[in-house]
C-alpha cells in the first residue's frame, strides 16, 4: 500500500499540526500572562473568518493588550479553528487574517507575544478529525505550550474568553481564574451559567460585557 502524501505545513504549524507562533521575546523570571481567545475577544465574531477584510477589532481589544504590555504581562492568543480541520478554509487564510490583526493592533500601540491555534475537531477532515485533542480548548495544551515557550506564572495567569471552553482550559492549565464575557459566542443561551460552573476556591470566573472589562475586573491590571 502506498505510504500517503505528505501534508506541506506553513512555518508556524509544526508536525503535529497546531500553529505554535512566538513573536515577541519574553525573558527574566516566571511572570503572569494574559491569554485571550481571538474571535469575539480580539476581533468581531465572523462565521469562521478567513478574510482579511473580514477583520475587525472589538472595541478596547487593543486598549487591554497596550494596558497589558505596559506591565510586563505577556499576551498569548490561544485559538480554536475548526474551520482548518473541516476544510473551510487554510493555513494561508489564517495567516492573512492574523497579520491583519497584528496590523491594526500595532496602529494603536498593542502587541501580541505569541499566537497558538488548534485545527482538531472531532468532525473534522483527516488528518485533523481527532475528537478529545489534547490543544483544543477545554483541554489545556495550548498554554501548556506556552509555558514551554515563554517563562510563564500560570498559577497567577488569567484567560479572556466568550466560551464556557475558554474558562475550562485556564482551569485545566492550572490559571488563577477567568473572565468570561458576553460578546462573540458568549452570549448562547447556557454559556455563561457553564462557564460559572466551572468557579471553585482554586479557579475564580469573572464576568464582564466584553474584553475592556479585563482593565476593571482582572487582578493583573493594576486598579487606578
Amino acid at each position: 500500500m502506498a505510504n500517503a502524501p505528505a501534508i506541506a505545513y506553513p512555518p508556524f504549524v509544526g508536525y503535529d499540526g497546531v500553529w505554535c507562533q512566538q513573536i515577541r521575546a519574553v525573558s527574566g523570571e516566571p511572570r503572569p500572562a494574559i491569554f485571550l481567545d481571538r474571535d469575539g475577544v480580539i476581533v468581531e465574531e465572523v462565521h469562521y473568518l478567513h478574510r482579511a477584510e473580514d477583520m475587525r477589532l472589538t472595541t478596547n481589544a487593543a486598549v487591554v493588550i497596550h494596558a497589558a504590555n505596559t506591565h510586563g504581562l505577556p499576551v498569548i492568543v490561544v485559538t480554536n479553528q475548526s474551520g482548518v480541520g473541516r476544510g473551510n478554509y487554510g493555513w494561508s487564510d489564517f495567516e492573512a487574517v492574523q497579520a491583519a490583526m497584528l496590523n491594526a493592533l500595532a496602529t494603536e500601540n498593542a502587541f501580541i507575544d505569541a499566537v497558538f491555534a488548534c485545527p482538531f475537531h472531532g468532525g473534522g477532515e483527516a488528518p485533523w478529525n481527532i475528537v478529545d485533542h489534547p490543544d483544543r480548548k477545554p483541554r489545556p495544551g495550548m498554554l501548556l505550550r506556552a509555558a514551554c515557550m515563554f517563562p510563564l506564572d500560570l498559577a497567577a495567569s488569567w484567560i479572556v474568553g466568550d466560551r464556557a471552553d475558554d474558562m475550562g482550559a485556564g482551569k485545566n492549565a492550572g490559571l488563577a481564574g477567568g473572565l468570561h464575557i458576553l460578546s462573540g459566542h458568549g452570549n448562547r443561551t447556557g454559556e455563561r451559567a457553564e462557564a460559572l460552573a466551572l468557579s471553585d476556591t482554586a479557579f475564580q470566573v469573572l464576568t464582564g460585557d466584553e474584553v475592556g472589562a479585563a482593565l476593571k475586573a482582572v487582578p493583573l491590571f493594576p486598579q487606578l
